[in-house]
Order: structure tokens, then C-alpha cells, then sequence
């Protein structure tokens, strides 16, 4: 029969592993929270970027074209070229990160006379799916602006309408990203909405100025 002496240690050696376990289980839920934090955030910084880029575009077109047509065909452009430009850019980038990373892990591998499988590579990063989800966030961002120009003939309160919706859009886009990213939502909110309203306004402002001086 075993002593209390000799059942103690192998105790004390079983909650040790059950710790181990336990805090290898915690790190990986912090990794995997942690990328889909980041990969929330990158979708979030895109659709920002559609929104106010082709506002902008539509808002500097509108300073010299009046026509609704016009402004709803230049915002289409924006989108369509936007969104392959982020899946192209995207797609370069994260091709170059999963080379580095199969090169790193190919060279650990040999370290550890060990054969790469190929649920190793899963958990690389994935060059086509950063491209489309680049694409499509860029792409949601954009369509706002489109949507509050879309179905308005005149001139003046589709304008108002695309700089209300807009604002409305950076706001929220703004406190998202705060929120994703631990930071503080007002400050945030109102950093993305000034930097915004300056963009478009100074797209407006040189369009308009350029468009009257008969160049």
C-alpha cells in the first residue's frame, strides 16, 4: 500500500501537467483572439479607406459636375479600382510574409530533423483570402456613399446627403477600430471624422478650383 509521502509527489507532478495544459490552452485562445482582432481591425481600417476615398472622389467630381450620373459613374471607378488595388496590394504583401515564414519554418524543421506537414501550413497566412477580404472591405466601405447619391436628382441636397452619410459612417468606422484596438472611442471617432471631412474638403476645394480656372 502507498504512503501519503509517495501519493503526494504524484499529485503534485499530475497538477502540474494539468497547468501546463490549462496555460497552453489560455495562450492559444489569446493568439487566436488576437488575430482575429487584428484581421477585424485591418477590415475595418479598409472599409474606412473605401468610404473615404470614393467619397472624396464623388465630392471633388460634384465641385464641377453637377449631374448626379457623373458623380454615382466616378464613384463606381473608385470602387471598382480601389478594391483591386487593396486585393493586388494585399495579396503581394501577405505572399511575401508567407514566404518568409515557410522559409523559417522549413529551416527549423531540418534544425529538428523533422518533415514540414501540412497542417503546419495552416497556420501560415493566406495570400488569396487577405486579398478578397481586402477587396470586399474596401468594397463596403465604398457602396455607402454611392447608396446616399443614388436615388437623388438634386444637386445641392445630394451633396448634403453624401456628406451626412459619410459622417455618419466615419464616426462609426472610428469607434470600431478604438473599440478592436483598446483605444479611446471619442478621441478616435473624432480623429477619423476631422481627418475625413479635411480630405473631402480639400478634394472639393482643388477640384473646384482647378475645374474654374479652365484647365
Amino acid at each position: 500500500m502507498q504512503t501519503f509521502d509517495e501519493i503526494r509527489p504524484c499529485e503534485s507532478f499530475n497538477n502540474n501537467i494539468e497547468a501546463a495544459a490549462a496555460n497552453q490552452e489560455h495562450e492559444v485562445e489569446v493568439l487566436d483572439y488576437a488575430k482575429r482582432a487584428q484581421w477585424l481591425r485591418a477590415a475595418v481600417l479598409g472599409a474606412n479607406d473605401g468610404l473615404l476615398s470614393t467619397a472624396s472622389l464623388m465630392m471633388g467630381v460634384g465641385a464641377v459636375r453637377k449631374d448626379s450620373k457623373t458623380m454615382i459613374l466616378t464613384g463606381i471607378a473608385g470602387l471598382v479600382a480601389g478594391a483591386c488595388s487593396m486585393a493586388i496590394g494585399e495579396f503581394v504583401s501577405v505572399y511575401s510574409q508567407y514566404d518568409i515564414e515557410l522559409s523559417q519554418m522549413k529551416r527549423d524543421k531540418m534544425t529538428k530533423n523533422n518533415v514540414l506537414a501540412d497542417h503546419d501550413k495552416e497556420s501560415l497566412p493566406n495570400p488569396l483570402q487577405a486579398a478578397a477580404a481586402s477587396a470586399v472591405a474596401f468594397a463596403i466601405g465604398a457602396v455607402i456613399p454611392l447608396l446616399g447619391a443614388a436615388f437623388i436628382r438634386d444637386y445641392m441636397v445630394r451633396l448634403t446627403v453624401v456628406l451626412g452619410v459619410v459622417t455618419l459612417a466615419l464616426i462609426g468606422f472610428g469607434a470600431l477600430g478604438a473599440l478592436l484596438g483598446g483605444a479611446h472611442m471619442l478621441k478616435s471617432s473624432l480623429r477619423v471624422l476631422v481627418g475625413g471631412w479635411l480630405a473631402m474638403g480639400i478634394t472639393f476645394g482643388l477640384t473646384k478650383l482647378i475645374g474654374g480656372s479652365g484647365l
